[in-house]
């Protein structure tokens, strides 16, 4: 198929829920992409934080290739050893004893909220609220986008599941009056990332946590966009001091193949018994295999140590845009290779731009250029950038 025929069938036949930039991705290498032209970008988007070791990685390649030709899917009413080895390796790296492997993070969070309801109700049949923040994002099922702190995100899709309610991200006060002895859960992304690149204060979250302990609720951390080490540390709750009762993960977490996961402890996993929760798909060894392939990179080729020592340059660089364009962009925030460019201005036009120059970044929240790229890539990838930015934000001045 050419170009023309291929956003001719789309236009046709694929569900229109997605603004799509006019281009044709064909393959990947490094931190690049190429079109069906051959035209050359550099991805800071990552597939949206999910392609950590840049495309074409051969170990990731091998893994999925080498599972392929052995099995693709079983049911979970077998083991297989890619899922178990998967399984340890997450329990180590996050300290806790149980894990559950779904396709998303739309599911993992799911998870999450089934197992936090399911806990409380041994205690109390009636402690069912989850406190979730604005500006969240937690997925699009119906229980997930619920939780979702975003009202467009609501609209045409009531009635909504009841035991939801919100509270400003950052604002403890907020949530000191919304919870009492009726709170099952406290749901919460350690770093905003489709609200706009949100970091809280450094004691916000050890206060969130007291709260929970003193209602008897569970902390949950949503980690899908800012877990697998893009902030620099494994989980980015780790940089404030805090422990989590549940946490969920999934973008990065198998370099692109599908999945998710939640973790918890052997107490909270209780709850469940057989029958309780389940999934088709979830953990199969082809996306287990993919992800033992990530794990052990993420814990041992430096990239936790790259994602910090370049996103602070990257940081730097976007800093001095700053300086130089005080009236067009507002501020830089992030943590590691998690940065928003928070811009006075709607933000499409620039990521068209840019993409035209060959550099694909993201705008989200509206007016945030958001920066989310593979956690292998260099200050000379930073370099390569920067220009390019530089020479578009000058239009728009």
């Amino acid at each position: 198929m050419n170009d023309e025929e291929i956003y001719s069938e789309d236009a046709a036949h694929y569900l229109p829920v997605f603004t799509r930039y006019k281009i044709i991705l064909d393959h990947g290498e490094g931190p690049y992409v190429y079109d069906t032209q051959g035209k050359k970008y550099l991805d800071y988007l990552g597939g949206i934080a999910v392609n950590v070791l840049g495309h074409n990685h051969p170990a990731l390649v091998q893994a999925i290739s080498t599972q392929a030709a052995k099995m693709i899917h079983c049911s979970n009413l077998y083991y297989t050893e890619a899922q178990a080895k998967a399984a340890c390796q997450l329990s180590k790296v996050s300290g806790m004893d149980r894990v559950f492997f779904g396709n998303s993070g739309a599911e993992a969070n799911e998870g999450a909220i089934k197992l936090a309801r399911k806990y409380a109700h041994m205690s109390d049949p009636d402690k069912s609220l989850i406190i979730a923040a604005n500006n969240s994002f937690h997925g699009r099922t119906i229980a997930t986008l619920t939780a979702t702190g975003q009202p467009k995100y609501h609209e045409g899709f009531g009635p909504l599941p009841d035991g939801f309610t919100h509270v400003d991200f950052n604002n403890i006060k907020q949530l000191e009056e919304k919870m009492d002895d009726k709170t099952c859960a406290v749901m919460l992304e350690a770093i905003q990332g489709e609200g706009g690149v949100h970091v809280p204060d450094a004691d916000y979250l050890q206060k969130v946590r007291a709260l929970c302990d003193k209602y008897n609720a569970l902390l949950i951390f949503d980690e899908i966009q800012c877990g697998m080490g893009r902030t620099g540390t494994f989980f980015a709750y780790e940089q404030f001091g805090v422990k989590a009762d549940i946490v969920t993960l999934a973008k990065g977490l198998a370099g692109g193949v599908p999945i998710g996961a939640f973790m918890t402890s052997n107490k909270i996993a209780a709850a469940f018994h057989p029958g309780d929760h389940g999934t088709t798909f979830g953990g199969n060894p082809l996306a287990c295999a993919a992800a033992n392939v990530v794990l052990n990179a993420i814990q041992h080729n430096g990239l936790m140590e790259n994602a910090k020592a370049v996103g602070a340059y990257l940081t730097e660089q976007l800093k001095g845009l700053q300086r130089k364009y005080p009236a067009l962009i507002k501020e830089v925030r992030g943590r590691g290779l998690m940065i928003g460019m928070e811009i006075t201005q709607p933000g499409r036009a620039i990521v068209d731009e840019c993409l035209k120059e060959g550099m694909i970044i993201n705008c989200t929240a509206g007016n945030v250029l958001r920066f989310v790229p593979p956690l292998i890539i260099t200050k000379q990838h930073v370099d390569e950038l920067i220009p390019v930015l530089d020479k578009v934000l000058a239009k728009h001045n």
